[in-house]
């Protein structure tokens, strides 16, 4: 595709999002090429590349790690991304990065209400809110939890070097305009933009507001399934990647860049969402997280939350995750004789969990779209009073959970809260009250 800058048309901006088509499959070798013969044959860097193009290796891991592992994509460029000017430093925003020294981590339970109403004309990256995290950028390890909230499409382009980002829509469409094609993520969508790739974020609706994982760490891949077997949780052909689309654009494009966690800006005279073919698997994706496929208890109790994991960043040590993403997606609940809700408990790993929609059914309320709950490593946390009370009597027939869709970032390192998470005015000053009133019922 070719033309002038983009707009903040919401109406062009749907219909081209609801007519995109993908390729499927996670960590496939894909191929497209937006224009036939864009894509070299038997070879990636020819001495000319067809029609005049620039050939490029985009690289998400070392060259020499097990081929298993190993993340790189070879575009097809109408320029270089190496033709640009020198970046300078801008305003980072609300955008905070690891390591997090503004507080102290905090063993305490907290949870947030939505973020405010942004001002007029804030886009996607300017309407980022970081929360916390942990690790260090500097040395990839580590993650950050980011909101967003935007009422304006992005008229410039934006690329994190820092990690691969996690995007989980809770309100409004987004489509996702990147170097290797077009995404749509709706609520219900997350969509998985690797390290480095260039994207912009165009509003499908008058608002947006989700969350963001940031991975610092190793890529996320699908979690081994160990003795489940060949089949469940997240099917790899149920990610989509883009098709490949390009913009020949001539004229300024303000291009931002998250590096060592400063924001950096440079005003290139074309747009460098320029590819017009590409071959890799350095790609992003879309997931629809209704088409999890739920593994659980037919007999009696329910396993660990880490059964809804979606996706994994590993860590040195196996089983450890540097960060997990994890879906309560529908499902059925059967257990006899089990409390069916999320148990009480205190867990290693620390975990931030937020809601995309309905209720989930460990917090009665208290806990809606668009909020967020932290439990750092070891805090006690489980179901509130009312949840606990109801579900200790409930009768046990098969139950059908489908009127809410939750999350979990979960993380082997506490998170730190930034300083303005640990002061915003939608923190809730008594989340400890949800827990107040379940009474002794010890008889000996």
């Amino acid at each position: 595709m070719s033309g002038d800058q983009p707009k903040d048309d919401r109406g062009n901006a749907r219909k081209l999002a609801e007519g995109l088509t993908y390729l499927s499959g996670f960590g496939n070798e894909h191929s497209s090429e937006a224009v036939p013969g864009a894509l070299p044959l038997g070879r990636n860097s020819p001495q000319r590349a067809p029609l005049g193009l620039y050939a490029e290796q985009l690289s998400g891991t070392a060259f020499t790690e097990p081929r298993a592992h190993n993340r790189r994509s070879w575009l097809y460029r109408v320029r270089p991304s190496a033709a640009h000017p020198s970046f300078t430093r801008t305003d980072n925003g609300a955008i905070r990065t690891a390591p997090f020294t503004e507080t102290v981590p905090d063993p305490n339970r907290l949870r947030w209400n939505p973020l405010p109403e942004p001002a007029p004309g804030t886009d996607w990256l300017a309407g980022l809110w970081t929360l916390g995290g942990n690790g260090d950028a500097t040395q990839r390890t580590g993650m950050a939890v980011h909101l967003y909230h935007a009422n304006a499409s992005m008229d410039r382009v934006f690329s994190d070097a820092d990690g691969e980002l996690l995007v989980v829509p809770e309100q409004g469409g987004l489509l996702l305009r990147t170097e290797l094609g077009l995404l749509r993520a709706e609520p219900g969508h997350v969509a998985l933009i690797p390290r480095g790739v260039r994207f912009r974020v165009e509003l499908l609706d008058e608002s947006a507001r989700g969350y963001v994982c940031e991975n610092y760490g190793a890529a996320f891949q699908l979690p081994d399934l160990g003795p489940i077997g060949a089949n469940g949780l997240a099917n790899a052909r149920d990610f989509l990647a883009p098709v490949a689309a390009y913009e020949d654009v001539e004229g300024p494009v303000e291009v931002v860049n998250k590096f060592c966690g400063n924001l950096w800006t440079a005003t290139y005279d074309h747009s460098p969402l320029d590819v017009v073919a590409w071959h890799g698997n350095h790609v992003p994706y879309v997931y629809d997280l209704r088409r999890f496929n739920v593994i659980g208890t037919i007999s009696y109790d329910h396993p660990d939350p880490s059964i809804f994991t979606v996706l994994t960043s590993p860590s040195d040590t196996p089983g450890l995750a540097g960060v997990d993403f994890v879906v309560f997606a529908p499902r059925w609940l059967v257990g006899e004789d089990t409390f069916r809700p999320p148990y009480f408990h205190r867990n290693v790993m620390s975990e931030y969990m937020g809601l995309i929609e309905g209720a989930y059914d460990a917090k009665a309320e208290g806990f809606v779209p668009g909020g967020g709950s932290l439990h750092n490593m070891m805090s006690a946390h489980g179901p509130d009073r009312e949840t606990f009370e109801k579900a200790s009597a409930a009768e046990l027939k098969p139950q059908k959970i489908d009127d809410g869709l939750a999350f979990m970032f979960e993380t082997r390192w506490p998170v730190t809260a930034t300083g303005q998470a640990a002061s915003a005015d939608h923190l809730q000053r008594r989340y400890d009250d949800v827990w107040q009133g379940l009474e002794r019922h010890f008889r000996p």
